[in-house]
This record gives C-alpha cells, sequence and structure tokens, in this order.
C-alpha cells in the first residue's frame, strides 16, 4: 500500500512525482502543466468575484460525494449565486503523513470531473504535509475566480423590498443527516445522499429570465433557517417562510426526529435560497423547475412589513413563531 511521507512535501523528487502523476495527470489544464510559480489567466471582460474556502468534512468519503467534490462544488456555489459565472479555481492540499495514495487519486480525479460538470479550471495548486497525528487526513483550501459581466445587476441585500418572495431550490438536510450518520456510523438503514452539486446552470438560467432577482445564498452550514437570518440582518428587513411550503423528504424529517436535530437548521450543498420580485416570482420558480437541480423548488415565504428584523415561521394551523439565529455547533465538520 503506497501512502504519503513527509518526502512527499519536501519541494525534491518525490513532490514532483505525487504533482505530474497525480495533480497534473487528473486536473490536465495547460496553466498547471506550465508548473510557474502563478498562473497568468486571460483577461477578464466584467466585474470581478474572488471567494475562498476551506473544507474539513469528516468524513471524505460519504454518499453523493467525497471531500473533493465537495471543495468544487463549494466554490463553484458560492460564485453562482453571486451572479457571477465561475471561471477558475485554486486549490491547496495539506495532507497528513501516512494517508493512502490511492485515496488521493480517487479524490483528485472527483475533482477534475466536478470541475469538468462545471465547466471551470483548475489553474494553480499547492501541497503540504504534516506530520502523523499532526491533522486528519485532508484538508483542502481553494480560491474561485468569477466574473459578473452584467455592470449594474448586482445581488445584495440592500436590493430586498417589502413583498419579495422566496424560494427555495429542493428538498433540505440531505448533506447534514448524510454525514452524520456515516460519521458516528449509526448504523441507521438510510437511503439519504448528500446534495452536492454544482449550481452554476440553475443560477445562470435564473439570471437570463429576469433582471428581478435580489439575491440569491447557498444555505450550507447553518441551513435555511440561518442563511435567511443573515439576509435579515443584511436587509433589514423582516420575513417569513410558511412550515408547510418548505420541502424536505420524509427520511430527512424522520432522521431529524430520531437525532433530535430541526431540518431548517442542517447543512445543505446543492440548494439555493432565491428572493426575488413578486411580479417575476413565477416566472423564475418555472424555470428553476424545469433544471434537474430545481425541480423541487417552493415558493416558502415573503419579505413583510415589519420593523422588527425578525424571520419567522408559520405552522400549518396558522401560529407563528420566531427562528432565532442558531447558538453553538450543531454538525461539527460538515463541510
Amino acid at each position: 500500500m503506497d501512502i504519503i511521507t513527509l518526502a512527499h512535501g519536501s519541494g525534491g523528487e518525490e513532490t514532483n512525482q505525487l504533482i505530474e502523476d497525480i495533480f497534473i495527470r487528473y486536473f490536465n489544464t495547460k496553466e498547471l502543466k506550465e508548473q510557474n510559480d502563478s498562473a497568468i489567466l486571460n483577461e477578464l471582460n466584467g466585474k470581478i468575484a474572488v471567494t475562498t474556502d476551506s473544507f474539513v468534512v469528516n468524513p471524505i468519503f460519504f454518499k453523493g460525494g467525497d471531500i473533493g467534490k465537495l471543495s468544487i462544488c463549494g466554490t463553484v456555489n458560492d460564485l453562482s449565486v453571486s451572479g457571477a459565472t465561475p471561471l477558475y479555481i485554486t486549490v491547496g492540499f495539506i495532507i497528513e503523513e501516512g494517508f493512502e495514495i490511492d485515496d488521493l487519486k480517487k479524490i483528485v480525479k472527483s475533482m477534475a470531473i466536478t470541475a469538468k460538470e462545471a465547466k471551470v479550471k483548475i489553474v494553480a495548486g499547492d501541497t503540504k504535509v504534516v506530520e502523523k497525528g499532526r491533522g486528519d487526513k485532508l484538508y483542502i483550501n481553494t480560491t474561485g475566480i468569477g466574473v459578473i459581466e452584467n455592470y449594474g445587476y448586482i445581488l445584495k441585500g440592500s436590493n430586498i423590498e417589502v413583498g419579495d418572495k422566496i424560494i427555495l431550490s429542493g428538498t433540505i438536510g440531505e448533506h447534514g443527516m448524510c454525514i452524520i450518520n456515516e460519521r458516528e456510523k449509526l448504523g441507521i438503514q438510510s437511503n439519504i445522499v448528500s446534495d452536492c452539486a454544482p449550481l452554476n446552470t440553475l443560477t445562470e438560467e435564473i439570471l437570463k429570465c429576469t433582471k428581478k432577482i435580489r439575491i440569491m445564498r447557498d444555505p450550507t452550514r447553518g441551513g435555511l433557517a440561518n442563511t435567511l437570518n443573515e439576509l435579515v440582518n443584511i436587509s433589514e428587513k423582516s420575513m417569513k417562510i410558511y412550515k408547510k411550503d418548505i420541502p424536505i423528504t420524509d427520511e430527512v424529517r424522520n432522521f431529524c426526529d430520531l437525532l433530535g436535530f430541526d431540518p431548517l437548521y442542517v447543512a445543505n450543498e446543492g440548494k439555493l435560497i432565491c428572493i426575488v420580485s413578486k411580479n417575476e416570482v413565477e416566472k423564475v420558480l418555472k424555470v428553476m423547475k424545469s433544471n434537474i437541480l430545481g425541480k423541487n423548488s417552493a415558493i416558502i415565504g415573503e419579505v413583510i412589513k415589519d420593523d422588527k428584523k425578525n424571520l419567522y415561521i408559520e405552522n400549518a394551523l396558522g401560529s407563528t413563531k420566531i427562528l432565532k439565529m442558531a447558538q453553538g455547533e450543531l454538525l461539527p465538520r460538515i463541510c
């Protein structure tokens, strides 16, 4: 069994072999093949969007993906919901001594496949190896670069107006429940699969259909409730969502009930929230439902006239309560 050694991070022959045999082989981009200290990119037309993220998920392999796929999807999605077209990604690997090289190959190959699906290029990278016991198998850091071609149309919280509608692109909670089941080896028979997916085709179609999109967000850590609370704080406007309209599968709901989690606070990695003018909401919903990643989209709420700056949820009986921002870490290391 071949494993990562400290020599793979030394900058010598072993490092070069790792770069040639794995990273350049699978990522296979011109910029990486040149092996310069920096990638020289083509001139970009439009406003440039940049995001950075780090991925420490445990376990690193899970139903529906792995840490590599997750790193590309997470970076692509952060750019996409900002209204940008993702173009380039850099990746940094921190690998623990003793990590199996075959597992590294699987992860890098998964990243390459996902990048190709999302039509982004991996153009630069770095590898560091830490002593056994000083890491946990593998961490990945990324930087994503995209372009917003339409100057004058930037998605931001200050765009939000009273009366705007809130659309959710599909069922929630799959990623978080998938990770916790596999990490804790609960032995519960489950068909829950992570929803990890790149959203840029969906966001592109949304932005093409109207200029009345106020803002988009992907509800990752903290889930739907925390993300909407962030938007309430940014916009300084209250919002109300309706429990009966929020798409949740029976299996996720049952799993959350069993473990004591609220699915509204559980992480997702392939869903988005879209706040749109009430006059355009049906058009946007139709477009989203026509995309496989938005087939279960639903209007789940609205921006309301209320000076208390709260997020409310109304249950099936018509009673309303405030949904607060979660405190503490409900599910650590889910992304």
